[in-house]
């Protein structure tokens, strides 16, 4: 199983920090027909590679997150004989049904082209439910987000990646992590320095500090990658995380990169 890194920044537009490259917002591709959210990292797609997308995974309903996934569904509907399957929680389908597929801000492409032949399905996975896919094994992990949220592990039978979307203080994320066999990489998200935990805080997002506190005591060993970093602070919040945790092997994730499992 290959993890290629489409988008990984917390924001759109490039960082000033030398540790980071420039990218869109989160999306992950794995093999070439399993995507983990459909953030503006998706537009580096060609029409082909994205109709042999079969599966979405979201972590939760903020655009930066699945602001692709309509896009993508109509780029390619005529190139595909099946739905486009998306999986989420049913709050975060509940979400994408009210405020997206409305008919309104985008068709509703769960009865177009026609209720028989739609251009994407949902089905629902909940926080320790998994699909697996052709011999890949995707769990939901717990997320503490201000919208209904989850990770995600990635598994196969020699080793596993975990993901956890965005999210705040989460002792019930690292140890499921922690319990995951053949542990090769943790994406955690970072979004804000140390100076900003406030705001970190009440946007229910991770600053170094949060990190540290939550890994206090817990046994990870496998390398963290960073991802969600607000470009202005990417450098800086990279060097806080080294400082706050010494012998951690981490850095910040970089689009474009293949991750190997």
């Amino acid at each position: 199983m290959n993890v290629r890194v489409l988008g990984c920044s917390g924001a759109i537009g490039s960082s000033s920090g030398a540790a980071l490259e420039p990218g869109g917002t989160t999306a992950l591709l794995v093999d070439d027909d399993l995507l983990i959210d459909a953030g503006t990292g998706v537009g580096v797609l060609s029409d082909d590679q994205l109709a042999r997308i079969d599966h979405v995974f979201l972590t939760h309903s903020h655009l930066d997150h699945m602001g692709y996934l309509p896009l993508m569904i109509d780029a390619v509907s005529d190139a595909r004989d099946a739905p486009l399957t998306v999986h989420a929680s049913r709050a975060t389908l509940d979400i994408l049904r009210a405020h997206v597929f409305n008919n309104l801000i985008w068709p509703d492409f769960t009865r177009i082209p026609s209720p028989q032949a739609p251009g994407v399905c949902f089905e629902a996975l909940e926080t320790g439910e998994r699909v697996t896919l052709n011999g890949r094994i995707v769990t939901a992990l717990p997320a503490r987000h201000v919208v209904p949220s989850m990770g995600y592990a990635l598994s196969t039978d020699h080793a596993s990646l975990a993901f956890s979307g965005d999210t705040t203080t989460n002792p019930e994320f690292w140890a499921a992590v922690s319990a995951l066999p053949g542990l090769r990489y943790v994406i955690v998200e970072t979004a804000f320095p140390d100076a900003q935990i406030g705001l970190a805080r009440a946007a229910h997002h991770y600053c170094p500090k949060l990190i540290a506190d939550d890994l206090r005591g817990v046994g990870i060993h496998a390398e963290l990658l960073i991802s969600h970093l607000k470009p202005p602070h990417g450098a800086q919040i990279i060097d806080e995380l080294r400082a706050a945790l010494p012998g951690v092997a981490l850095r910040a994730l970089r689009a474009g990169e293949v991750l190997e499992l």
